[in-house]
C-alpha cells in the first residue's frame, strides 16, 4: 500500500477535550473520528486493528466450539418486557418506535432475541450443549461518555451465549470460555487479570467473572493477592475472616469490660469519623460506624469498624435485594429518629447488619441517635444485638488474601475487557424457553453469556503499550505488517529498493506500507509513530550498495542490513500468523 494513498489525517496536537492517552493518541493517528459524544467513525487504520482484533476472537471462539450468527440491531420491546428488564434496566437502554408506534430497543445485548431464537429450534437435549455468538455493535446511553473509546454510546461487542441442560454442563461451557478468554487476551499482548465479579444488569445465578486490563486510567478497582492468583473486582473482593477466631476475643473482652459501662459522650460537631479522631484522641479503628440505607424501600442498618468503607453490593447480595441507597438526612429523621452522623445501632428496631471486623471491638464509640452525642466504652458482643453478622466492608490493601491466607491484597485500577456469567435459568425461566429432557420432561435452559467489548481493546493495548509520543501495536493486530520509508521516494535508488523489498512480502501475505509521499523525513517518522506499525525499514543514503536500517519497535532495537535479509527477517517473525 501506497501511503499516498492511504486515507488518513494525522494530527500534531490532541483535541482539548481527550482526556486520556489512547484517546489523545488514536485521534492524533487518524484512527477515528469523533461524530458526536461517544459516537465515532473507525478510519481506514484504525479499522484494520479492530478487524485483525475480531479474527484473533472469532479463531478462539471457533476453536471452543461456538458458531457465529448476527442478530438484529433493534429488538421488539416484547422480547424486553417478557424478560423483565424492560422496565428495571435503566436510562441506558435506547428506546424508540416505528411509524406504526410499536416499540423497539437499540441493543445493548442480546440475551432476549437470543433466547427468543433458540426457544423457537431446539425442543431436545439430543441438539444440546450449543453456544453462539455474534459481533456486532452495540447502543447504550451513556450518561457522560468519556476517555474516547472506553465509554461511548455505540460501540464493537463480541457477545456469546450458551445453552445446556443442566449446571455441570453449563460449568464445562463456562470453563471453556474462561479459557478461551485468556488465550484472546494472552494473544493480544494485554497485561490483564481475570477477576471475580458481580453480574450487574445481567443477572443470573452462579459465577461470574471479568477480564481486566491493568491501567492506571481504569475505571474499575482490582484486589489482588500477591502470593497466589486470587483477583476480584473491589465491589466483590474479601479478606481473610474466620469469624470462629473472635469467639475467644469476645468471650475475654465481655469479662475484662464488664465493669465499664455504656457512658454517654458530649461530642458537638463530631459528625465524621476524621473529626472524632482528632478530637479524641483515638484510632479510626475503636470507632463503630453505623449507615442507614433504603435498601428495597426499607430502611437497614450496617455497622463496619471506622476505618473501613460499607460495600453496597454486599449488603444488597446479602439481603437479595434489587435496590439499595444510602439514606439522606429526612430519611435518618423519619425511620430511626436519629441524626446523620450521629446514628447508632442501639435501641434501633431496623435490622442491624454488622461487619465482622466490629465484632473484634471492645472499648468503642458509637454514635448516640442523638444530636452532639455517641456512646464509649462499647463491648458489641455486650451491647448490641448481633444478629446478622457478614462480611459488609470493602477490603483494603493489606488485607490478608481469603484464598491463600499467605499473601496480601493489592489494588491496581483498570479498563473491563470481558465479561462471562452463569446466568442459569434467568431467562429460560422468564421467557419460557425449554426443552424435553431424556425422559420426555420439559426442562428451562441453563444458560450462560460471554461478552467483549472489542473497541475497548484499541484503548487498553494504546494504554499500556504507548512509547513516548506515539503507538507501538503487538504485531498480530498491526494495522500493517512493515512500514518502509524511503527518505526521498523521488530518489530513484531508494524508491527502487524500497518496491524491490515489498513486492516479494506481499505475495507472501505480508502487508507492507510505503511512505511515497514528498514529506520532510522528521514528518514521516513522527507519522509513523503515530500510526505504530511496529517494524521499520528507512531506506536512505545507504540504498545504494543495498542497505537499509531495521528498526524494531517492540524490542526498541536498531540494525544496519542488507536489504535481501529484510524478507527473511519479517517473515519469519510472522510465520504462521494469519493477516487481513
Amino acid at each position: 500500500m501506497k501511503q499516498s494513498q492511504l486515507y488518513f489525517s494525522t494530527l500534531r496536537e490532541a483535541p482539548a477535550d481527550a482526556e486520556v492517552v489512547s484517546h489523545q493518541l488514536m485521534l492524533r493517528a487518524g484512527l477515528i473520528k469523533q461524530l458526536a459524544a461517544g459516537i465515532y467513525s473507525y478510519m481506514p487504520l484504525g479499522l484494520r486493528v479492530l478487524k485483525r482484533i475480531e479474527q484473533v476472537i472469532r479463531e478462539e471462539m471457533d476453536l471452543a466450539g461456538a458458531q457465529e450468527i448476527l442478530m438484529p440491531v433493534m429488538q421488539p420491546a416484547e422480547l424486553w418486557k417478557e424478560s423483565g428488564r424492560y422496565d428495571v434496566y435503566g436510562p441506558e437502554l435506547i428506546r424508540l418506535a416505528d411509524r406504526q408506534q410499536r416499540e423497539f430497543a437499540l441493543g445493548p445485548t442480546h440475551e432476549e432475541v437470543i433466547t427468543s431464537i433458540v426457544r423457537q429450534d431446539i425442543n431436545s437435549y439430543r441438539k444440546l450443549p450449543v453456544t453462539l455468538y455474534q459481533i456486532q455493535t452495540k447502543f447504550r446511553d451513556e450518561r457522560r461518555p468519556r476517555f474516547g473509546l472506553l465509554r461511548t454510546r455505540e460501540f464493537v461487542m463480541k457477545d456469546a451465549y450458551s445453552f445446556d441442560t443442566d449446571w455441570e454442563g453449563l460449568d464445562t461451557t463456562y470453563h471453556r470460555m474462561y479459557e478461551a478468554y485468556n488465550r484472546i487476551f494472552t494473544r493480544l499482548g494485554l497485561n490483564y487479570r481475570a477477576v471475580e465479579a458481580d453480574a450487574g444488569a445481567i443477572g443470573g445465578e452462579g459465577g461470574t467473572h471479568e477480564f481486566i486490563a491493568l491501567a492506571d486510567i481504569g475505571e474499575d478497582t482490582i484486589a489482588h493477592c500477591d502470593q497466589c492468583q486470587y483477583a476480584a473486582n473491589i465491589e466483590r473482593a474479601s479478606a481473610k475472616v474466620n469469624p470462629s477466631d473472635f469467639v475467644e476475643v469476645i468471650a475475654h473482652s465481655q469479662t475484662r469490660f464488664n465493669d465499664a459501662p455504656l457512658e454517654k459522650l458530649y461530642t458537638p460537631g463530631m459528625s465524621t469519623i476524621e473529626q472524632l479522631v482528632q478530637n479524641l484522641s483515638v484510632d479510626a479503628k475503636q470507632i463503630i460506624k453505623t449507615m442507614l440505607f433504603i435498601v428495597d424501600g426499607q430502611p437497614v442498618a450496617v455497622v463496619v469498624r471506622g476505618d473501613y468503607e460499607v460495600n453496597e453490593l454486599k449488603v444488597k447480595n446479602y439481603l437479595r435485594a434489587l435496590t439499595i441507597n444510602l439514606a439522606n438526612d429526612h430519611e435518618v429523621a423519619a425511620h430511626i429518629s436519629s441524626v446523620t452522623g450521629y446514628v447508632g445501632p442501639i435501641g434501633l428496631t431496623v435490622p442491624v447488619l454488622v461487619d465482622y471486623s466490629v465484632l473484634e471491638l471492645t472499648d468503642g464509640i458509637l454514635g448516640a441517635n442523638e444530636q452532639d452525642y455517641h456512646y464509649k466504652h462499647v463491648n458489641v458482643r455486650r451491647d448490641l444485638d448481633v444478629t446478622h453478622v457478614s462480611d459488609f466492608r470493602n477490603v483494603v490493601e493489606g488485607d490478608t488474601c481469603p484464598r491463600c491466607e499467605a499473601g496480601r491484597l493489592q489494588f491496581n485500577r483498570g479498563i473491563e475487557l470481558g465479561h462471562i456469567f452463569k446466568l442459569g435459568t434467568k431467562y429460560s425461566e422468564s421467557m419460557s424457553a425449554t426443552f424435553l429432557d431424556k425422559a420426555g420432561k420439559s426442562q428451562h435452559f441453563v444458560m450462560g453469556c460471554y461478552g467483549i467489548g472489542i473497541s475497548r481493546i484499541l484503548s487498553a493495548l494504546i494504554e499500556q503499550q504507548v512509547e513516548g509520543d506515539g503507538i507501538v501495536w503487538p504485531t498480530i493486530i498491526s494495522p500493517y505488517q512493515l512500514h518502509i520509508i524511503p527518505i526521498s521516494y523521488a530518489d530513484e535508488n531508494q524508491r527502487e529498493l524500497a518496491e524491490r523489498m515489498a513486492t516479494p512480502l506481499e505475495q507472501a501475505g505480508i502487508n507492507v506500507l510505503i511512505d511515497d509521499r514528498d514529506e520532510r523525513a522528521g514528518v514521516k517518522f513522527k507519522d509513523a509513530d503515530l500510526i505504530g506499525i511496529p517494524y521499520r525499514i528507512i531506506v536512505g543514503k545507504d540504498a545504494a550498495s543495498g542497505k537499509v536500517e531495521w528498526i524494531d519497535r517492540i524490542n526498541n532495537t536498531k540494525d544496519l542490513l542488507d536489504a535481501s535479509a529484510v524478507v527473511e527477517r519479517i517473515s519469519t517473525i510472522y510465520s504462521g500468523s494469519k493477516t487481513i
